[in-house]
């Protein structure tokens, strides 16, 4: 695992975006396609946003998965993952081959199904972000670190929960959901490299709990320590609280 902090998200996103470009053409380059589990999420928009407007991406060569969505709401629902991955990389980019959760009326069913496909092959890259209580996908402390489905219903904490009000997606925590289904943290693992964008001030004690602190369940993504090709791209701000020594290691 690495650790980058700039000066901004803007250049924080930048970066991010033009190592995840460099990966994902290799990939195509070396195989012929190359198997994406992509992050929503109000952390990633500027990372994306730069990304699909990188020239020479093969983009009908990504198969794409994603790691989390909402039990119980529709498509249409301006909080859903599905909704936000239609806008911001499949229309802009012409992926075509992507597997995209809907738990439907049977969400273990979903998982199932998505789990199955994701295992057909290995996952070559996965952006994903760290939620305000050190979550990694949906898997809020304490996280399951030890199943080895792929995919989870999993019940939202209140702090998780509280932090989907807090991005404007929903107007009060009463209209959260409580459960989702989420991509378990021993498959995130799985993947080849790890991108991990977490800007802002708000990730800030999150980022110590996760960097500083021993590897627990109880700060989910502390487990991206164990990874050895994981880079964490900070700001300033999201850094503020680290100690030298935690960004030396």
């Amino acid at each position: 695992m690495q650790i980058k902090i700039f000066d901004d998200k803007s250049s924080l996103s930048r970066v991010a975006a033009e190592q995840a470009a460099t990966s994902l053409k290799s990939a195509i380059q070396a195989a012929g396609r190359v198997r994406l589990v992509a992050a929503t999420g109000a952390s990633q928009f500027e990372f994306l946003e730069l990304l699909t407007a990188t020239p020479g991406i093969d983009w009908p060569k990504v198969e794409l998965f994603h790691l989390d969505e909402y039990i119980g709401l529709p498509v249409t629902h301006p909080a859903s993952f599905r909704k936000y991955l239609f806008e911001r990389l499949i229309n802009k980019t012409g992926i075509t081959k992507h597997h995209l959760l809907d738990p439907g009326d049977d969400a273990k069913a979903a998982a199932k199904r998505i789990g199955e496909e994701l295992n057909a092959g290995p996952v070559d890259i996965a952006f994903v972000g760290i939620g305000e209580n050190g979550h990694l996908a949906f898997n809020d402390p304490p996280a399951d670190f030890e199943t080895n489905e792929p995919f989870l219903v999993v019940n939202l904490d209140g702090a998780c929960r509280q932090q989907q009000v807090g991005e404007g997606w929903f107007r009060d925590l009463s209209e959260v959901p409580t459960q989702a289904l989420s991509m378990s943290v021993r498959q995130i693992l799985k993947a080849k490299e790890i991108i991990a964008i977490v800007p802002d001030a708000r990730k800030a004690q999150a980022v110590k709990l996760c960097f500083e602190g021993p590897i627990s369940n109880m700060a989910p993504a502390s487990i991206l320590r164990s990874h050895e090709n994981a880079t964490i791209y900070l700001d300033k701000v999201s850094a503020s609280l680290l100690s030298p020594e935690a960004v030396a290691k």
